[in-house]
């Protein structure tokens, strides 16, 4: 199906839930009609009441929805889990296209130059979720697995995978990179730091019907989750690992 005779028309629904700074917003004709944020309570309890008044001031029920798309992680357990979970839900009573969207690159979107963007945000722990990519022409490229890492470590690596070319740094918490052990900071590298607001749900959307457009839809029992770090059960009796890929 070609671009043009779908994703004009198309009425999506997008969420991301992978850690509290989430967001759900209804977009109707590639435009954003109403966003809401995640402030407070667990997503079991918000995110339904929350989609239900998106839907309601955007004057659209799911019998109108063309795609659902949906954050696929990394993030909490619980907060993927939930979106994921309840996007299968919707697809299967409604018939819905689905489209899973990494939250890191969604978060590389936020960055409009082309050349390497290193996008992350907090992870807790110490550590940070993190994902390199390649933007040429407007279209973003992985360069390597998402991972969990230190901020530091992270520094390291996109130095290492660069070759010390010019990388774009976009960060929903850039203070975590201010006090590295190393005694170095984004700023001081030289690198260009963007700013990006934590509402990533119509950014999500967008990747979503863009792909959508190209066919490239999500088999909705092939939808998973992109945990990235394993869960505390499997740390405590397995040890520590940061790295999946």
């Amino acid at each position: 199906m070609g671009e043009n005779t779908f994703i004009h028309s198309m009425n999506t629904l997008a969420i991301d839930t992978c850690e509290p700074r989430g967001s759900a917003t209804v977009r109707v004709n590639r435009q954003c009609r109403v966003v809401k944020v995640h402030t407070e309570g667990e997503y079991s309890s918000w995110l339904l009441p929350a989609v239900e008044c998106l839907l309601a001031l955007a004057e659209k029920t799911f019998g109108d929805l063309d795609l659902l798309a949906v954050a696929t992680g990394p993030g909490s357990f619980t907060g993927v889990r939930v979106g994921l979970c309840t996007v299968k839900a919707w697809a299967e009573v409604y018939g819905t296209n689905v489209v899973g969207v990494s939250r890191l690159e969604a978060l590389a979107r936020c960055v409009p130059e082309d050349g390497w963007v290193a996008a992350s945000y907090n992870a807790q722990r110490g550590q940070i979720f993190g994902g390199l990519y390649r933007k040429t022409s407007g279209q973003l490229e992985p360069a390597d697995v998402d991972m969990v890492v230190t901020p530091d470590d992270f520094l390291a690596l996109v130095r290492q995978q660069t070759g010390g070319a010019r990388v774009h740094w976009v960060s929903l918490d850039p203070n975590l990179f201010c006090n590295l052990p190393s005694g170095e900071n984004l700023e001081a590298e030289g690198y260009k730091v963007w700013p990006c607001q934590a509402a990533l749900a119509n950014t999500i959307g967008e990747i979503a019907e863009e792909k959508a457009a190209r066919g490239q839809f999500t088999d909705v029992l092939a939808l998973d989750a992109n945990y990235v770090r394993r869960s505390d059960a499997e740390i405590f009796w397995k040890g520590p690992a940061y790295r999946v890929g």
